[in-house]
């Protein structure tokens, strides 16, 4: 004969298996990545013992400040990421999780997906030559512009590439550094018209920033509010929609004139 169960005892039966199940999912693999904070570089300096902007065919001039392009580093696309890692990734603030095919394009192995993040820099750095030289009208048949970064994919790092072979080539147009000799840090990708456009991971990328030195962050309009969330003290946020906006923005801090955008 069966006996009646009281309500406690019939949840506690219920969540045997719910238990189980939940045990059970923290220990499959799911289909996202776990971001952090990634390197930085300054592209006005040198990188690995490499100058990463080198340029020919012009007259360059020093620079004093620096120009931080911005990275996140994610877990690799064949990794095994579970539940209790996604639970863990949503309560702290140095790490994000994300869908693997936001970060890793899909259907790819790892070979593949590096030689895709490859490609992905090189047409970043050659639009970042364009861009930089359209803007300073000069003519790309005459002035050869190299750009070196190791260890490096993708195309978020556009904008500074641009605006650092404008600070080497031109600085502020009139003899000064673009930067007004402040670390200055940021992201976003940089089309050949000198349109920025959003990148994803800001609000860690914000934190590599203030944990190398710079206080303020260009960061693509768009992209605001994330950049917002998490954002570390001392650390100022430019928003940011063209090259021109970029560099107006730069020159209005360094003379302490004009209008800086804020988000």
């Amino acid at each position: 004969m069966l006996s009646r169960l009281t309500r406690p005892q019939a949840l506690a039966v219920c969540a045997v298996p719910f238990v189980a199940l939940v045990a059970t999912a923290a220990f499959v693999p799911l289909p996202f990545s776990v971001a952090e904070p990634g390197m930085t570089a300054n592209v006005l300096g040198a990188n690995q013992g490499e100058q990463v902007i080198t340029i020919s065919g012009a007259p360059t001039r020093k620079t004093s400040g620096q120009l931080r392009m911005t990275t996140i580093e994610a877990t690799s696309p064949d990794a095994d990421v579970s539940l209790g890692d996604v639970i863990d990734g949503w309560f702290r603030s140095d790490q994000a999780i994300m869908p693997r095919d936001s970060v890793y394009p899909s259907g790819k192995n790892t070979k593949e997906i590096e030689q895709h993040n490859t490609a992905q820099m090189k047409e970043s750095q050659d639009t970042a030559t364009e861009a930089a030289l359209d803007y300073l009208d000069l003519d790309g048949k005459n002035v050869k512009v190299t750009l070196k970064l190791a260890d490096v994919g993708g195309p978020s790092a556009g904008l500074l590439f641009t605006l650092g072979i404008i600070d080497k080539l031109d600085g502020d147009g009139s003899g000064g550094d673009l930067t007004g000799g402040r670390n200055i840090a940021g992201t976003g990708t940089i089309d050949a018209d000198g349109k920025v456009g959003a990148v994803g991971g800001v609000a860690l990328k914000t934190q590599a920033a203030r944990r190398d030195g710079a206080t303020v962050f260009l960061v693509p309009k768009d992209e605001c509010s994330d950049a917002r969330s998490d954002l570390p003290k001392g650390l100022r946020l430019v928003p940011v929609t063209t090259l021109k906006s970029a560099v107006d923005a730069l020159v209005s801090l360094e003379k302490g004139k004009g209008s800086v955008p804020s988000c």
